[in-house]
């Protein structure tokens, strides 16, 4: 078969939300933009991570927020109706079909490719196309990796034969299993966790560390830790697995020994042990890189080892900040870069809007979907120890709000606030409660604008609100500085 040669200024590998956003701001600017992509438009966000994974468990929040609330409690007992949970999750993952990921490309003028790209060298891309076809690639300009992650699976004796469930799994199962076992402590581990013990099954989490979250402030973890417990998870932590086998290659349980010669038997077992870039195979080696490693990149989101400054790597392949907002947040930018270097433009010339990624270090927002919910963004106070950042630490008994009282009798939450010592502005918030995730956006704007403590007392919230919580973190640090 001959091989079809095209040039665009632009292609991109990979069609998840990241690429997608690349390949909109490099057609805003007048380039011609191609994407390749060997799975679904839409990526691992779209079918299974994000909107599945939120699917299911958007059920579960509601039901536990209502069991609170006077009036409502004793119409949401007993158990979740599963074929509607599952029925809600396949409608939020589009059935897994592209169909409208694929009607947007077009009406952005954005050409696909359907098949596998990689590199072959200096602004060179090779595709072998679902049809076993080849397409040779050449960009005038740029080539953007979006490949995202996958799971990072230990090397664990019988791990291939066991069939394990990645995220992949766990959020597209058509089915309850009897017992999960979920190995892992971060937010994959505990959302799905939550999810999955709700709607049935019987859940033991295998925490190889002390806590739950323990990237988070530490009271993040002991409240999602409780309610877990309290919906009849089993945790196990200290918990490292040595080895699995499933009982018979049909189906069987899953037989899971720990390092201290304890046995734990599983219908199926959950994998929630980090994540890994998926730059095995994109040929990496051609331009001088490692296959298989994470991309460092400027704050343009520019591969700094490759000269030229034509490879952009956007998104969980450059581990800045491993969420998909993130990573369209790193793709604006990027996307908005590529155009203003295409047409000799400064950056910073508000045409193209390419600033500086700079939330990505100091103003990640982030939102545990359990319950109860998690937000954070910005410093925690462990990190600040680590970096000597001086800070202030500010806390908050959410339930004393009378708006954490309106939203549900025996609320319970915690609010921290961290403030920077030499500067004056807030450096970190982290809430714990239900309903906190609408919260995160106040927070964010105030970490990433660096506002001023003295400024905030001007920001009223409403009343009866849980937003009240930003007057009360105020009140508490002037109080404790009399």
């Amino acid at each position: 078969m001959e091989e079809d040669s095209r040039t665009y200024d632009v292609v991109v590998i990979g069609a998840g939300p990241v690429g997608e956003n690349v390949a909109d701001r490099t057609r805003a600017a007048g380039l011609s933009t191609v994407i390749v992509e060997r799975e679904l438009l839409g990526g691992e966000c779209s079918f299974w991570a994000c909107e599945p994974s939120k699917a299911l468990l958007r059920p579960v929040v509601a039901r536990a927020d209502a069991g609170r609330v006077p009036g409502l409690a004793r119409a949401v007992q007993g158990p979740l109706d599963v074929e509607a949970v599952l029925a809600h999750r396949d409608r939020m993952a589009a059935h897994w079909k592209d169909d409208d990921q694929v009607d947007w490309l077009g009406s952005v003028s954005v050409d696909l490719i359907r098949g596998h790209g990689r590199l072959t060298g200096p602004r060179q891309v090779s595709v072998r196309t679902a049809d076993g076809g080849s397409v040779r690639l050449t960009a005038r300009h740029a080539v953007a990796l979006c490949t995202g992650t996958g799971t990072a699976l230990p090397g664990i004796p019988g791990i291939d034969a066991v069939r394990p469930w990645t995220n992949r799994e766990a959020t597209a199962a058509a089915r309850v299993p009897g017992r999960l076992a979920v190995v892992g402590g971060g937010v994959v581990a505990v959302e799905l966790a939550t999810a999955w013990q709700a709607l049935g099954s019987r859940v033991t989490l295998l925490v190889r560390g002390t806590g739950l979250l323990t990237k988070m402030e530490p009271f993040a973890g002991e409240l999602v830790a409780e309610e877990l417990l309290a919906a009849g998870a089993d945790i196990r932590l200290g918990a490292e697995v040595a080895s699995v086998e499933r009982e018979s290659s049909t189906g069987g349980a899953v037989r899971i020994t720990l390092a201290d010669g304890e046995v734990v038997a599983a219908d199926e077992i959950l994998f929630a042990t980090g994540r890994a870039p998926r730059t095995g195979d994109v040929g990496l080696e051609t331009v001088g890189l490692t296959p298989g490693d994470w991309l460092t990149v400027d704050d343009t989101c520019r591969v700094t080892a490759v000269p030229g400054g034509w490879l952009y790597a956007v998104g969980d392949v450059n581990r800045r900040a491993l969420m998909t907002h993130q990573g369209k947040y790193q793709a604006r930018i990027a996307g908005a870069a590529i155009g203003a270097r295409a047409k000799k433009a400064p950056l910073d010339d508000a045409r193209w809007g390419a600033h500086a990624a700079t939330a990505d270090h100091a103003a990640v927002p982030q939102v545990v979907y359990t319950t109860p919910e998690i937000a954070s963004v910005g410093l925690t106070t462990h990190e600040a120890g680590r970096t000597g950042r001086r800070v202030e630490v500010v806390d908050y008994d959410l339930a004393r709000l009378a708006g954490a009282q309106q939203y549900a009798p025996g609320y319970r939450g915690r609010a921290r606030m961290l403030i920077d010592a030499d500067r004056g502005t807030v450096a970190g918030v982290t809430f714990a409660g239900p309903g906190v995730g609408e919260l995160l956006h106040s927070a964010t704007i105030a970490v990433a604008s660096e506002v001023p403590v003295e400024r905030l007392w001007h920001a009223v919230p409403a009343f009866p609100t849980i937003s009240e919580v930003w007057l009360r973190l105020l009140e508490t640090y002037r109080d404790r500085g009399r």
